[in-house]
C-alpha cells in the first residue's frame, strides 16, 4: 500500500483514519486516492464494501449485487475494487465481463488508468481487452459470447450482462448469456477464485435467476438495493425512502418511474416479476388496449384520496361499462395539497359531465368524514357519493382481476397506460396501490348497473 495521508478529508474523517485503515483497507484506499469528486460514504456503498471485505479475505466466493443505475456500483466495484486488488497483488488475474465488448473495454481502460501510476505494467501485453502487469497479473475484458482462452481468473466480475429489456425478453439471448457464463467464465476460475455478479434484474430467468435456481444457488450471497425501499430493506430504510437521496431523491425517482413505466421495477427496484403479479398480468391489458370507448357506456369516476403531497397519490379512475365489457377510460393521478386536490376533483367532474357518477373514498374517523363531506359540498349539483371502504385491499381487487383475466377489461390508449399497468402487475407487492384501489372501487360501483349503487351511506 502506498504511503501518505488522506487527501480532501474532513477533520472527523482524519480522526477516524487509522481505524478505517485497519478495518477497511479498500475504503482507506478509496478515501486516500479517490476522494476528490467522488462520494464513497453512502450507506449502500459501505454495505457493499463490508461484503467485498469477505471476498478479499476469501470468506465469500460468490456475490451478487443488484442496484439501480448511477448509484456507484460499477465505479466502486468493477473499476476500483479491481484496481485495488491488482495493487495488493500484481500477480492476481482479473476478468471483467459485460453485455458487449465495448462496455467491457470501457471498464478495462478505467482500471488500467488507475493502475498505471501504481505498478509496473507490461510493455508487451498492452491491448485494451488484454493487458498485464510486469508481475504476470493483469486484466482480461470480454463481452457476452467472447471466449477467455489462455487466462484464468482469481477475480471474475460480471457487470451488466444484459443490455435492455429486449435482450432480457429473448429466451435465445438468455440462453446465450447462460452458456457464456457456464462454458467461458465459470470454467476460467483459478483455485479459490471469486465471482462478483453486478446486474439489473430484467427477468426472472436472467443470469442471476438461473444461477439462483441452479444447484449452486445456495452458494451465492445476494445484496439487493431497490431505489425506493421496500419491506425488509437491508439498510433498514422506511418503505419508500430513496437509496441515495443526496443524488436521487424520492421526487426524482418517481419522475423516472413516470417515464419508464414498468421498466422502472427492473432498472430501479430489482423486481423482475412485475409482469406476472399475484393478481394481474400485463398480457390481460396489453392485448386489450382500445382507441375509443362506446359513447353510450355507463360511467363512474372513483377517487382514492392521498393524504399529503409527500405521501400516497390521489387517483381518480373513470370506468365505463357496456355490453359486459369494462373500459378504463381515464386515470387522474397526482400529489396535491387538500385544497389543490379538491379543486382538481371539481375540474374533472366538470369535464366528465353530469352523467358521470362520482364516488369518493371516505377514510376512517371524523377527519375522514369531514374531508369527504367537504368534497361533496364542493360538487353540489353532481351525482356524488361517499364510499366508506372496509375489508382487505386484495379481496376488493379480486372481482376486477377476474374480469380482466376473462378479457373483459379494456384500457383506452393514453400516456398513463404504462404506469397504470405497471402498478396493477406488481400488486400487492408494489410501492403504491392507489390506482388499484381506485379501479376496484370504480368496478364495484359500475358492475351492478349505473343506477344501483351500493355504498355504506345509501
Amino acid at each position: 500500500m502506498l504511503s501518505g495521508k488522506p487527501r480532501a478529508l474532513s477533520t472527523e474523517q482524519l480522526a477516524a483514519y487509522e481505524i478505517l485503515r485497519e478495518l477497511d483497507p479498500f475504503a482507506d484506499w478509496l478515501y486516500r486516492y479517490h476522494a476528490a469528486g467522488w462520494n464513497w460514504q453512502p450507506d449502500h456503498l459501505r454495505y457493499i464494501r463490508s461484503e467485498l471485505r469477505r471476498v478479499t479475505a476469501g470468506e465469500l466466493r460468490r456475490l451478487m449485487l443488484f442496484l439501480p443505475p448511477r448509484h456507484g456500483k460499477s465505479e466502486m466495484v468493477t473499476v476500483r475494487y479491481s484496481a485495488w486488488m491488482l495493487e495488493q497483488d500484481p500477480t492476481r488475474r482479473v476478468i471483467v465481463g459485460a453485455y458487449n465488448q465495448t462496455l467491457a473495454n470501457k471498464f478495462s481502460r478505467k482500471v488500467r488508468k488507475i493502475c498505471r501510476p501504481r505498478m509496473e505494467l507490461s510493455k508487451e501485453r498492452t491491448a485494451v481487452d488484454d493487458w498485464e502487469t510486469e508481475r504476470g497479473g493483469g486484466l482480461r475484458a470480454v463481452g457476452v459470447g467472447a471466449g477467455v482462452t489462455g487466462m484464468g481468473g482469481d477475480l471474475v466480475i460480471i457487470d451488466d450482462p444484459v443490455k435492455n429489456r429486449e435482450e432480457a425478453s429473448s429466451p435465445t439471448y438468455r440462453s446465450r448469456v447462460w452458456e457464456w457464463y457456464t462454458d467461458d467464465l465459470y470454467t476460467r476460475q483459478e483455485p479459490g477464485g471469486s465471482i462478483v455478479l453486478i446486474m439489473t434484474r430484467w427477468h426472472e430467468d436472467d443470469l442471476a435467476g438461473r444461477i439462483l435456481n441452479s444447484e449452486s444457488g445456495p452458494d451465492w450471497t445476494v445484496v439487493s438495493f431497490p431505489a425506493l425501499a421496500m419491506e425488509n430493506d437491508p439498510l433498514h430504510r422506511e418503505i419508500g425512502a430513496a437509496l441515495w437521496p443526496e443524488r436521487y431523491d424520492v421526487k426524482a425517482l418517481l419522475d423516472y418511474k413516470q417515464v419508464l413505466g414498468r421498466s422502472f421495477h427492473a432498472l430501479y427496484q430489482q423486481e423482475p416479476q412485475e409482469q406476472e403479479g399475484d393478481f394481474f398480468k400485463a398480457s390481460w391489458f396489453n392485448d386489450n388496449i382500445v382507441r375509443e370507448v362506446p359513447v353510450e357506456a355507463q360511467r363512474v369516476r372513483y377517487w382514492d384520496k392521498g393524504a399529503t403531497v409527500d405521501g400516497d397519490f390521489t387517483v381518480g379512475v373513470l370506468l365505463a361499462k357496456e355490453n359486459g365489457n369494462f373500459y378504463v377510460e381515464d386515470v387522474e393521478r397526482g400529489r396535491w395539497t387538500s385544497h389543490e386536490r379538491n379543486q382538481h376533483i371539481l375540474r374533472i367532474a366538470q369535464a366528465d359531465g353530469g352523467d358521470v357518477a362520482v364516488h369518493v373514498e371516505q377514510e376512517p374517523g371524523s377527519s375522514g368524514v369531514d374531508s369527504v363531506q367537504e368534497i361533496i359540498r364542493l360538487l353540489a349539483g353532481f351525482n356524488v357519493r361517499a364510499d366508506r371502504v372496509t375489508g382487505n385491499k386484495s379481496v376488493r381487487a379480486e372481482p376486477l382481476a377476474a374480469q380482466a383475466e376473462a378479457g373483459n377489461v379494456k384500457i383506452k390508449r393514453a400516456a398513463w397506460n404504462a404506469d397504470y399497468i405497471d402498478e396493477l402487475t406488481v400488486f400487492p407487492n408494489g410501492l403504491h396501490d392507489d390506482q388499484v384501489d381506485a379501479s376496484s372501487g370504480a368496478f364495484q360501483k359500475v358492475a351492478g348497473g349505473f343506477y344501483f349503487w351500493t355504498t355504506d351511506d345509501d
